[in-house]
């Protein structure tokens, strides 16, 4: 099992090179994590889960399923939570209070990790946030409890580049009490920039202190996977198209944008944006529509992506993003909540209280500017989303086939089609370049864990 110190930490990382390390010696593994938080999922077998275990999979070479991500909370605002439970919206769950849930939780995240072991040699499992977070053991499904009921090793990771990486080591092993202290078995230091001599005498004295050994030190790596909570701000901006990405608080499948910014200038667009002088706007996929269409009403950013439509801008909707583009979002059984829209998109949305995950295969019609580069092309992806949205006049005839799946008005194009810039044809007509492909990246985090961790220590202990 790969534990934190911290969120951040780098747990989901580190398992991911694992799963790679390992399959490319023969042995069938498969990533597992009870209960992730995020707004990032991807389509699977079942229903949905979390993109880091769904890429974890990829890793692996298996089939990615629900039972890897049991548990899946999707934050729709700073008190609530949707719960995905075995890949499908559980209402009555969502609703329940917080304390107690695990328990009716449990029996699921069980079944799921025992199906995995049943199938497979080895089942790496991820932790969430930190296992020292007292408040939080009554109720635990994700940390040593999992590790209790797996009788897992414990690998814990720390992220050094934050500074104060051994005491958050220290401080997280004290915290324990002695049981769980015994599991853990290795710390690991992530994201290492520098001298490695330099850390010396510091993991001996940790080991005196704690009895447990530092097994690896793995550098700073420039790797091309989203991270957790998708695309981040990239200190030098790329070459290519610029792209602003307008993040409200409930953005969500951000990650499907990480390829994106490998071929084009992603400017991640907040509070204080501004969206002068690029080339093309997205609204990605929203948790809560009818508050990122708040948010974006107190920001002066409906009034700056309105603008930019009417200047000849591109702009692009995605999910909940083409919703927010539209006149307006009836909410008749109380899903997420009604709203009025930007008015770029002459549709109307209305949500159902089923939600539709899917995986789809989508052809574009013939387009004309500024939206040609997709004409004709066939994209695969998927949709996760609740309700429809339908067009209210002929100019905003449906765009895309299956029918229902886009929406084009001139510069302005929404989607229900999530992963558009992960096909390396769209990436290279939209920017002339293409990403790097995932299984090089997945060999490179191996190559790097395989140097890094100490592979007697890992024999032992799986």
């Amino acid at each position: 099992m790969v534990q934190g110190v911290s969120s951040g930490a780098g747990k989901s990382l580190v398992v991911c090179g694992l799963c790679r390390s390992l399959a490319r010696r023969g042995i069938r593994v498969a990533p597992f994590k009870a209960q992730n938080m995020s707004n990032n999922a991807r389509v699977v077998d079942g229903g949905e889960i979390g993109t880091a275990q769904w890429l974890q999979a990829l890793a692996a070479g298996v089939t990615p399923d629900v039972r890897m991500n049991p548990v899946l909370l999707k934050p729709e605002s700073d008190t609530r939570s949707q719960v995905v439970l075995r890949g499908q919206v559980s209402r009555e769950l969502t609703e329940a209070p917080w304390r107690g849930r695990s328990q009716r939780l449990w029996p699921a995240v069980a079944d799921a990790f025992e199906s995995l072991r049943a199938d497979h040699d080895v089942v790496l499992v991820e932790g969430a946030g930190s296992p020292a977070e007292t408040n939080l053991w009554a109720d635990d499904i994700v940390n040593m409890a999992m590790a209790d009921h797996a009788e897992a090793s414990v690998l814990l990771v720390a992220d050094i580049d934050r500074g104060g990486a051994f005491a958050h080591l220290y401080g997280t092993w004290a915290l324990l009490p002695p049981h769980w202290q015994k599991r853990i078995d290795g710390f690991l230091l992530n994201k290492f920039r520098g001298d490695a001599s330099l850390l010396a005498p510091a993991p001996a004295d940790l080991e005196v202190r704690t009895g447990v050994p530092t097994v690896g030190v793995l550098p700073w790596l420039d790797h091309d996977l989203p991270d957790e909570e998708g695309p981040t701000r990239r200190s030098r901006p790329r070459a290519g198209p610029s792209v602003a990405l307008v993040c409200g608080p409930y953005a969500s499948n951000l990650d499907e944008f990480t390829a994106l910014q490998q071929v084009a200038d992603v400017r991640l667009v907040g509070d204080h944006g501004t969206l002068i002088g690029v080339d093309l706007v997205i609204l990605p996929g929203s948790k809560h529509a009818a508050r990122d269409l708040a948010w974006l009403r107190a920001t002066g950013l409906a009034d700056e992506v309105r603008a930019a439509a009417a200047s000849g801008v591109p702009v692009l909707g995605i999910c909940g993003g083409l919703q927010m583009l539209g006149q307006h979002i009836d909410d008749p059984h109380g899903v997420e909540g009604t709203a009025d829209g930007l008015g770029l998109l002459p549709i109307v949305t209305t949500y159902e209280p089923d939600k539709r995950t899917t995986r789809t295969t989508a052809r574009f019609e013939m387009l004309s500017e500024p939206w040609s580069w997709l004409s004709g092309r066939e994209v695969s992806g998927y949709e996760i989303r609740h309700g429809h949205s339908a067009p209210m006049v002929e100019e905003a005839a449906a765009c895309v086939g299956p029918a229902g799946l886009g929406f084009a008005a001139g510069n302005v194009l929404g989607l229900y089609l999530h992963g558009l810039f992960e096909a390396p044809d769209v990436l290279t007509a939209f920017a002339g370049a293409a990403s790097t492909p995932l299984d090089v990246v997945f060999d490179q985090l191996a190559d790097a864990l395989e140097a890094s961790l100490d592979q007697t220590w890992l024999g032992v202990h799986l």
